[in-house]
């Protein structure tokens, strides 16, 4: 200690006193919600102890939870009624909010540190918690965003939660495995893709920004869904290698996915010739009833459309069949074209009209489905591309 400059000698005790003696009290449903935002990022197989923990840090009667898992950050903030003695710590993540939910609801947390261990109380109830330095927690450094905007939570949850189903999984094409956000002139979308689906939203209004493209990889995608709840604003700051999301409950931070996207708009079909319109609610439930007998590992289905109707069809290699016949809007040249039962649905799953429309040119052809209808005032317009499968 006497080798370092005098007054950073007095910063560490003075720290050092500050965690020691760390204390507050909260309502046990005030600390629940925070909590519950953060454990979702929390590294389950510890493959380092600390990122199995979560950051404690009070200053100024404002409560700090933080989470990570090097990929993802989370930050939750709670105001405490009263004040307590300010401080930091990483306690078990997993532990605390077992602990927390196992207490009755209206109960008060007390919460300390002393000699290196957490003390939880609540009424006759009593926890020590091992802990591990703040100073080794490790921090998502997100940089200056050069990019910044404001955006309603609504919006970007329906953005999101429309698209966020085709994004690939564990695939070797590592910039498939998210999502896709992209600000060009003005206009705000995201893209998802696997490669055998393209899922596309655009925002209804245009935005004040800079040009941008960047892929949010798909844990934060989750997270970030997870997180979103009301129309409050929230800030978005988009830099080279990560994206920042905060409002007054939480900090959200992501790194990026360091690749080229496909260029989507190349597989988005412009031609096609033949036009569908059935009933979103009539189509999901007949693909559903067709599905429970097509080949559980291809799931195809067989559509034959010719006037005024839909005849859809699946077969196992049990040599089982269902078939379904479904009216819709079709006055064109007799057609028959497979599909991945599994990608229609989760189309009709997040298409809101009660119709839509199928666009077709033939059977090597992708599909494209969308609201039949223009989107009302305020929601993203969204458009589904499919492939066709050989049955």
């Amino acid at each position: 200690m006497a080798n370092l400059p005098g007054g950073h000698t007095a910063r560490l005790l003075q720290k050092t006193e500050r965690v020691e003696n760390m204390k507050f009290s909260i309502a046990r449903d005030a600390l629940i919600k925070p909590l519950n935002l953060v454990a979702g990022v929390v590294e389950r197989r510890q493959t380092l102890p600390i990122l199995s923990n979560v950051l404690l840090a009070l200053e100024d009667k404002t409560l700090s939870l933080t989470g990570t898992d090097l990929e993802v950050e989370l930050i939750g903030r709670v105001e405490l009624e009263a004040a307590g003695v300010d401080g930091e710590v990483t306690v078990p993540a997993r532990k605390l909010v077992d602990i927390c939910k196992s207490l009755p609801e209206g109960s008060t947390i007390e919460f300390s540190l002393e000699a290196g261990k957490a003390t939880v109380k609540a009424g006759r109830s009593r926890f020590t918690l091992s802990t591990l330095p703040a100073a080794d927690f490790p921090a998502v450094e997100g940089g200056a965003g050069s990019v910044a905007l404001s955006l309603d939570q609504s919006l970007v949850k329906q953005l999101i939660d429309g698209t966020a189903f085709a994004m690939a999984q564990q695939d070797v094409r590592y910039y498939l495995n998210g999502l896709y956000l992209e600000i060009m002139g003005g206009r705000l979308r995201v893209v998802a893709t696997d490669g055998h689906r393209l899922a596309l939203a655009t925002g209804p209004a245009l935005v004040e920004a800079a040009d941008t493209g960047v892929i949010i990889p798909r844990k934060g995608v989750l997270e970030l869904s997870r997180l979103l709840d009301g129309s409050v604003p929230l800030e978005l700051a988009i830099g080279t290698n990560h994206i920042r999301a905060t409002n007054e409950q939480f900090t959200f931070t992501s790194k990026l996915v360091d690749g080229k996207f496909p260029d989507y708009e190349r597989v988005i079909p412009k031609n096609a010739d033949k036009s569908v319109i059935g009933e979103r609610g009539e189509l999901k439930q007949a693909f559903t009833r067709t599905a429970i007998l097509s080949n559980e590992k291809y799931r195809g289905v067989r559509l034959k459309l010719s006037d005024n109707s839909l005849d859809i069809t699946a077969n196992n290699p049990e040599q089982e069949q269902a078939e379904e016949v479904v009216g819709v809007q079709y006055s064109g040249a007799e057609l028959e074209i497979g599909f991945n039962v599994s990608y229609l649905l989760d189309v009709l799953s997040v298409l809101g009209q009660p119709q839509v429309r199928l666009s077709l040119s033939d059977e090597a052809s992708s599909a494209l489905l969308e609201n039949a209808e223009a989107p009302s005032e305020g929601e993203p317009e969204r458009l589904y591309v499919v492939m066709p499968m050989r049955l």
